[in-house]
């Protein structure tokens, strides 16, 4: 996978494809209706909004997943995806577990569950973990708010 420099680990770019194993374990729990943030070729489900749509500015309804740009606009997401909760959508998303930004505080914390993510997420083809910790979060279940870690193993065979 492109996107880190060798010296800083840096990423070139805000797009990390969701590791197909780990969106399978999660929609075998959940049952995606809507991928909010996709293109032609990484929607997780059938029905998915893309750039031309323009998720943030679509409904979410139903059951949702998300895997946001991880730059600028990752807040506006998240804040979209707690607003669309509180109008009855489920939202399960993936995103990299900052926990000292706005949006974090902001929107994160009033998830219904994290789950945080033992180990380091492999994205795409990636051979190697990402450079920061992942979460699942959760908008719109109706549980008592859950934290807790997680392993999702990828199972080769």
């Amino acid at each position: 996978m492109t996107g880190f420099t060798s010296g800083m680990k840096s990423s070139l770019t805000d797009q990390w494809a969701t590791p197909q194993y780990l969106f399978d374990k999660l929609d075998e729990e959940f049952g995606f209706e809507l991928d909010v943030c996709a293109d032609e070729t990484n929607h997780k489900v059938p029905r998915y909004y893309d750039k031309e749509a323009n998720g943030l500015e679509q409904p979410w309804k139903g059951v949702c997943w998300m895997n946001p740009p991880y730059g600028r606009t990752i807040g506006d997401w998240v804040k979209k995806a707690y607003e669309s909760s509180r109008g009855g959508a489920v939202v399960v998303y993936l995103l990299p577990a900052r926990t000292d930004t706005k949006w974090w505080r902001d929107y994160v914390m009033r998830a219904s569950e994290l789950r945080f993510i033992s180990g380091r997420v492999k994205f795409g083809d990636s051979d190697t973990g990402a450079p920061f910790p992942s979460v699942i979060a959760i908008f719109g279940t109706p549980t008592t708010p859950l934290i807790r870690q997680v392993s999702y193993k990828e199972v080769k065979g």
